[in-house]
C-alpha cells in the first residue's frame, strides 16, 4: 500500500456475507482510499480471513461483526462507522474502474454546494463480459460528503442515501458489478428481491394495480434495452432486459395476490 498521506480523504463502505469469492477484487480497486470500513453480518466461508490477509498487509480496513438489519439499516450502520469527510458506497461483488478511480481527486474537490455524486454502473453479462461505456444503468448516489445523507430505512430493498443537498452526475468512469448468475440462479434473485419489494410496497398501503401488472413489465423491458442501450449487447442484452421484465411482473403479481388473499381469503369451496 502506497505512505498514507497519498490516500484520498475517502471512506468506501462495504457490507457483505460470504464473499470470499469477489470482496478481494473489491478492496484492490479501492487502494486510493483512506479507509475501507466491511460490516459483515455472520460469514461463514472465507470472507473474515480474506479481509485478515489484506489487514495484515496495512490495508487501511476496519471490520465489523453486525447481526442482519435489512439493507437500508446495514448500509445506515456501515456509513455510521466511516470517519473520513466523503463516503463511497459500495458492494462486496462491485468495483472501480480505471476511470472513476482517477476522477476521484476531482470529484470530491468540488464546490462545497454539492454534497454527493451519482455514478453509473456496468454489469457484468454472461457470453459478453462487461456492458461497453456507453452502455449504462441509471446512475445512483454513491459518493456523499459525511453527515450529508442518510439511508431511507423505510426501503427493504434498492435502498439508497437521500442527500440533503446539492447532488451531480459524475462523467466519467463506472463502477463495475461483477457476479455473473446463470438463470437459475438469477431467477431466484429475482424472486427474492420482488417479494421485498412488494412486501415493502403493500407495508406503506400501496394499492394493487392491473394496469402496472400489465404494463411495468414491458416498459421495464423497453426502458433497459432502448434506452439504457442494452440492444447493442445483443442476445446478452437481451437476457438481462428479460430478466428486468420478469422482475417486474412478479413484484406487481405478489402485491396484487397480497391484496387479493386479504379480500378473499384462499378457501376451499368446493363440496
Amino acid at each position: 500500500m502506497d505512505d498514507a498521506v497519498s490516500r484520498l480523504p475517502i471512506s468506501a463502505f462495504i457490507i457483505c456475507l460470504n464473499e470470499e469469492r469477489y470482496l478481494g477484487n473489491c478492496i484492490e480497486s479501492l487502494a486510493d482510499c483512506a479507509e475501507i470500513v466491511i460490516v459483515d453480518s455472520g460469514s461463514t466461508d472465507g470472507t473474515l480471513a480474506l479481509i485478515r490477509t489484506y489487514i495484515d498487509q496495512g490495508w487501511p480496513i476496519r471490520v465489523f461483526q453486525e447481526a442482519w438489519r435489512g439493507y437500508a439499516a446495514q448500509k445506515q450502520f456501515a456509513l455510521d462507522q466511516c470517519n473520513q469527510p466523503w463516503a463511497l458506497n459500495i458492494d462486496a461483488d462491485e468495483r472501480l474502474d480505471a476511470t472513476l478511480a482517477k476522477a476521484l481527486p476531482e470529484l470530491i474537490g468540488a464546490d462545497v454546494a454539492v454534497v454527493g455524486w451519482r455514478v453509473a454502473r456496468r454489469p457484468y453479462l454472461i457470453g459478453l463480459g462487461y456492458t461497453p461505456e456507453h452502455v449504462r444503468e441509471r446512475k445512483n448516489l454513491r459518493l456523499i460528503r459525511k453527515g450529508k445523507g442518510a439511508y431511507d430505512l423505510s426501503q427493504t430493498v434498492h435502498e439508497g442515501i437521500i442527500p440533503s443537498g446539492q447532488v451531480n452526475d459524475a462523467g466519467a468512469g463506472s463502477i463495475l458489478h461483477f457476479r455473473p448468475l446463470i438463470m437459475d440462479e438469477q431467477i431466484l434473485k429475482e424472486n427474492r428481491y420482488s417479494t421485498l419489494k412488494a412486501d415493502q410496497q403493500v407495508a406503506q398501503g400501496k394499492p394493487a394495480s392491473v394496469m402496472k401488472l400489465i404494463f411495468s413489465p414491458p416498459i421495464y423491458f423497453l426502458r433497459l434495452y432502448f434506452r439504457h442501450g442494452l440492444w447493442r449487447c445483443g442476445v446478452p442484452g437481451f437476457i438481462q432486459s428479460a430478466t428486468g421484465a420478469v422482475y417486474a411482473f412478479l413484484t406487481q403479481a405478489k402485491i396484487y395476490q397480497r391484496h387479493a388473499m386479504k379480500r378473499h381469503p384462499t378457501v376451499d369451496t368446493a363440496g
